[in-house]
């Protein structure tokens, strides 16, 4: 199930939502949670929600080990860690691990083809968060079972993100409030999140998706640079999107989640690009990783080896494939070649900070979006070759540029910056950011309406999430 279809929008979040608001207490609030939670996770794939419950009671047991044996405590966390990755390992990198070994000589293993369990990636992260967490302070471990259950099930951010810390969540079990003013703000946001989803990310990827089709050979070089944006939006707006409805869903229960995109194409450095660009996983890393390896107090060589172990990390986090790992470490050679100044955006213009790291983010992302690295490569071929366009490209190219997809562009690039934040700081007219406030609900309304023709009129709508 996923938030941009009828089936959530109308008789799930309806049904959880009604129920959540008639039931009194907290904790009868939390078993509710938890149950829909399930049921969300289960709709979509039954079977693997076999493997949620093993997780969920594997690092409850861990969290009670470190409480009962204190003076083991380590080797609790390394064995739970292990046991998280080990489980992550097997049903998302088996094959790609085979299909590196087979490269060996006299080497000839079977490639296993496990289904990749949608939103392993997350909860697995959440359940190591807890385990970390649990390990670094012994008040949060968790002794009541649906409670650990509900941090890494909770289906706001269950299959799509962000990645919830747990002592960001921990103390949000058992107090917090839901104020209607909240749960208004929870909706709109909703709305924003689908509205970028259903109308902007969808758009660009029917664009990204018809280039990225064409055998390269038949890709030009505005092709093959339409298909790149395209999908450079659509990758944004389709994260954001969905990063927006769980934070949205969030404050329509009473939880707070951290935001986890700030605007990251205003960017004038790879660095900044990293510090607004998926902050919840980033931030992962650089807590339960990087800082852990030394981070950047122990020498020159160990940072840079210590972000490049990170980079590795996220792009094979990302998914089981060398274009993930390639596009992680383009990501910190320039985030290194910046904080080392070889790459010195300091002394750059404002503009060209920007081109910059546009520049970069685009590329990097064909390897993100390619099937594989020849593909990748052959359209970055495309991108820079200026080959010669005939009619017959040049009506292809056109063909894409219809009236809905210029719109949503250029609303893309609009909205891709911080529009309303820049109008409102400049206003100090109490009335004028009152009767802004209410603009926007009336927008929203309107974008609802205009969502809800789109799903029942439209039958694509891509889940970009099952890639990873």
């Amino acid at each position: 199930m996923v938030f941009s279809s009828p089936v959530f929008l109308f008789i799930f979040l309806t049904a959880v939502f009604i129920l959540y608001r008639v039931i009194p207490s907290v904790t009868a609030k939390n078993i509710l949670l938890l149950v829909f939670s399930l049921v969300f996770y289960a709709y979509g794939e039954p079977k693997a929600i076999v493997l949620m419950i093993i997780s969920i009671a594997m690092n409850y047991i861990f969290g009670i080990a470190m409480k009962e044996t204190n003076r083991s405590k380590k080797t609790v966390l390394i064995i739970g860690i292990a046991s998280n990755l080990l489980m992550l390992g097997i049903f998302k990198y088996a094959g790609f691990g085979a299909e590196i070994l087979n490269r060996l000589p006299f080497l000839n293993i079977g490639i296993p083809h496990i289904a990749l369990p949608v939103g392993i990636s997350f909860y697995t992260f959440q359940a190591m968060s807890y385990v970390i967490d649990a390990y670094k302070n012994p008040s949060y471990i968790q002794k009541n079972l649906y409670k650990l259950a509900l941090y890494i099930t909770f289906f706001p951010q269950l299959v799509a993100g962000p990645v919830v810390k747990y002592y960001d969540f921990a103390e949000q079990i058992d107090s917090r409030k839901t104020t209607p003013e909240k749960t208004a703000k929870g909706i709109r946001r909703f709305i924003t999140g689908l509205s970028k989803k259903l109308l902007i990310a969808n758009t660009m990827a029917l664009c990204a998706d018809f280039v990225y089709g064409l055998e390269i050979k038949e890709i030009t070089f505005p092709l093959a640079w339409l298909g790149a944006v395209s999908y450079m939006m659509q990758i944004y707006f389709d994260f954001s999107g969905y990063s927006d409805m769980a934070i949205g869903l969030g404050k329509m229960f009473g939880f707070d989640f951290r935001e986890n995109f700030d605007y990251p194409y205003i960017s004038g450095s790879m660095q900044e690009f990293w510090r607004r660009w998926h902050i919840s996983v980033s931030t992962w890393f650089k807590e339960y990783v990087y800082i852990p390896l030394g981070g950047n107090r122990k020498g020159k060589v160990r940072t840079a080896v210590n972000k490049l172990i990170v980079f590795f990390l996220t792009g094979l986090w990302h998914g089981a494939s060398f274009n993930f790992i390639i596009w992680g470490l383009i990501n910190g050679a320039f985030m290194m070649a910046e904080s080392y100044k070889i790459i010195n955006t300091d002394k750059w213009l404002k503009p060209f900070r920007h081109i910059y790291a546009l520049f970069v983010t685009v590329t990097a992302f064909v390897f993100f979006r390619a099937d594989n690295l020849s593909t990748a490569f052959g359209f970055i071929g495309k991108m820079f070759s200026f080959s010669e366009t005939n009619s017959e490209s040049t009506a292809v190219f056109i063909q894409q540029l219809t009236p809905m997809y210029i719109i949503m562009l250029v609303t893309a690039v609009v909205f891709s910056m911080p529009v309303w934040q820049m109008i409102s700081s400049r206003i100090k007219s109490e009335k004028i950011i009152s009767c802004g406030e209410t603009a926007y609900y009336i927008v929203s309304l309107i974008l609802l309406l205009v969502c809800i023709l789109t799903l029942s009129s439209a039958s694509y709508n891509p889940f970009i999430y099952f890639r990873f």
